[in-house]
């Protein structure tokens, strides 16, 4: 049963992109194409801007597809979330000029740009401004002094916020790409299932990614300050060796360990020890 996908173009597309890829998900042509070919999974793929993705989702035009989670809220999509991703994380803040005193602007009206009306409002509201609020199409950063008091925009790393001397005064927010639905689609027995399915598929490998598979020989002696060493999914495996004296052991344990665990290992009586990519886990 074919479901409709759609991703989005742009900052977010390169790491949804090799996820799909890395399921077994193909999609043949240049980055200029907005309908790719798809090998591998049973999907009709459109590429649109992040920002629309979530209103068309909702509106049933894709059954499926990826969107920050600050543009669900700016549209008040009522859109399911199937997994968050944690690609790509921004916060969106509030910014002020760097020599401002924040107490001071909390003090009286200010105008203020934000690409999101919405999640700015709120904000704004909540936090007892008074204010007017300027919608900015791009380049927000650029607004303060002389057009805005304030800003409210996501950011990464902070580089582009100092580099216009500007400082940020509260955080309204963080964001990561979310992996939506459609909330009609899912009544479907057929499209729920395949979905289902694409969604493990996708856990699968997000779990290969942080794991790596240590392999290793050690004597009967050892084999217990191995194991117990061995930060397994469940318990590490355990096999006699071939004609010897031994055990062969693998262990499936988190990629952040291995720097510290393979010496300890080595000390504990390891020997013949091999690390191996993983590429799906469940």
């Amino acid at each position: 049963m074919t479901l409709k996908l759609v991703l989005p173009k742009g900052r977010i597309s390169k790491k949804v992109l090799a996820l799909l890829n890395d399921v077994g998900i193909q999609l043949i042509g240049d980055e200029r194409n907005y309908r790719p070919v798809v090998k591998g999974f049973d999907l009709e793929v459109k590429l649109l801007k992040s920002q629309n993705i979530p209103s068309l989702v909702e509106l049933g035009q894709h059954d499926i597809g990826f969107a920050g989670l600050d543009w669900i809220q700016e549209r008040r999509s009522e859109v399911e979330i199937l997994r968050n991703l944690g690609f790509d994380p921004v916060k969106i803040v509030a910014c002020i000029p760097e020599d401002w005193d924040w107490e001071e602007v909390r003090q009286r009206k200010v105008i203020v740009a934000s690409e999101y009306k919405r999640i700015a409002a709120e904000y704004l509201d909540r936090e007892r401004f008074n204010y007017q609020l300027l919608r900015s199409y791009g380049a927000t950063e650029v607004f303060p002094p002389e057009d805005a008091d304030m800003i409210i925009d996501n950011t990464s790393t902070g580089t582009t916020i100092r580099a216009n001397r500007l400082k940020i005064v509260d955080t309204v927010m963080e964001s990561s790409t979310q992996f939506i639905a459609n909330k009609s689609v899912l009544d479907d027995p057929g499209k729920r299932q395949t979905i289902e399915d694409l969604n493990t598929l996708m856990q699968a490998v997000l779990n290969g990614r942080n794991r790596v598979l240590l392999e290793m020989n050690c004597g009967n002696d050892q084999i217990e300050t191995i194991v117990a060493l061995l930060p397994a999914m469940r318990s590490p495996t355990v096999s006699r060796l071939y004609n010897e004296e031994g055990f062969a052991v693998k262990a499936a344990v988190e990629k952040s360990l291995t720097q510290s665990l393979i010496p300890k290992l080595l000390a504990a009586g390891a020997s013949d020890i091999l690390e191996t990519p993983i590429r799906k886990a469940l």
